[in-house]
């Protein structure tokens, strides 16, 4: 018991990735490259859709949103992630490591909810063209980016109260390269039946909820699709919802994987692909598959040559 009641005054260590000792400087560099790709083409995207009048609209209001989070969500386990690499301490502080199980679990949850959200802005737009503008008013797209933060900034209060609640045996050490819930019930000394359950409340409330809401409006949007006689017609109203549509499949199914299938040894690798990898593919899908990002970008980078 000695032991575990001073859990609150040691430090956790953050394995990462010394497994792979020999690759450490290699790794670095990658995933600094990484980190500075998702930083400026996320900022870039929020840039060119604040400059361009053509883009201010009520979906590419939620696109910046999502890349701004985005940002939030990398500087969240990358910097981190990079000073564990190099640095001599692998530790992380109590409260630190706590601090970032907290936002990872805010931004992400925000993240799915924006994609919903996003799902039904291009619902409305193809479904009732004639209405959109009046529906989606400018105050109705600040609440609906806003929402997304102060539902997810509530739910994850209460995991993150509950984990810090539970007492933690033997070492300190999180076979993972951030503070997450899996490497934290490994190490705890047992993990009492009401946390379980607010895990599964976690997952449906952040990850299910927001995935099933964005099923229900694509299933409507595809069978509008279907319905409309035009091939122009039906290629129009697909291109308008294409780009969000692999950007939600591709963070939805990473996060499944992750938080919703059960854990092992590889744990930390598909945390990879949702934490690093999804983020940075994301602003490439955004640009190189939507035309007017792609007109506004050359627009603005006639401007500055």
């Amino acid at each position: 018991m000695a032991d575990t009641n001073t859990t609150a005054n040691k430090d956790f260590i953050l394995l990462a990735f010394s497994d792979l000792h020999q690759f450490q400087i290699l790794l670095f560099l990658v995933f600094l490259l990484i980190y500075i790709t998702c930083m400026i083409g996320n900022i870039a995207i929020i840039l060119i859709i604040k400059m361009d009048p053509r883009l201010h609209t009520p979906m590419y209001f939620f696109i910046g949103l999502f890349a701004a989070s985005e940002n939030f969500f990398v500087s969240s386990t990358i910097p981190n992630l990079l000073s564990n690499l190099i640095g001599n301490s692998k530790s992380i502080s109590f409260a630190g490591c706590f601090a970032q199980f907290y936002a990872v679990c805010t931004l992400g949850g925000t993240e799915c909810y924006l994609l919903a959200v996003m799902a039904f802005d291009r619902d409305l737009a193809i479904n009732f063209p004639l209405r959109y503008s009046a529906i989606m008013s400018q105050s109705l797209c600040i609440k609906l980016g806003v929402f997304p933060w102060i539902v997810c900034l509530t739910i994850a209060s209460v995991p993150t109260v509950f984990t810090l609640g539970m007492e933690f045996c033997g070492p300190k050490e999180l076979n993972h390269f951030i503070c997450d819930l899996g490497p934290l019930e490994h190490i705890a000394c047992s993990v009492p039946l009401i946390n379980r359950i607010i895990v599964i409340f976690t997952a449906i409330s952040e990850i299910v909820s927001p995935f099933t809401i964005t099923i229900l409006f694509y299933i409507h949007i595809i069978i509008t699709i279907l319905n409309i006689t035009s091939k122009i017609g039906k290629k129009k109203a697909f291109s308008t919802c294409s780009s969000h549509l692999m950007v939600a499949s591709l963070f939805y199914g990473t996060a499944i994987i992750v938080y919703m299938t059960p854990q092992g040894s590889y744990e930390k690798y598909l945390a990879l692909i949702y934490n690093v990898v999804t983020p940075l593919i994301n602003p490439f899908i955004y640009t190189l598959r939507n035309k007017d990002v792609i007109k506004a970008f050359q627009k603005f980078k006639a401007k500055i040559s």
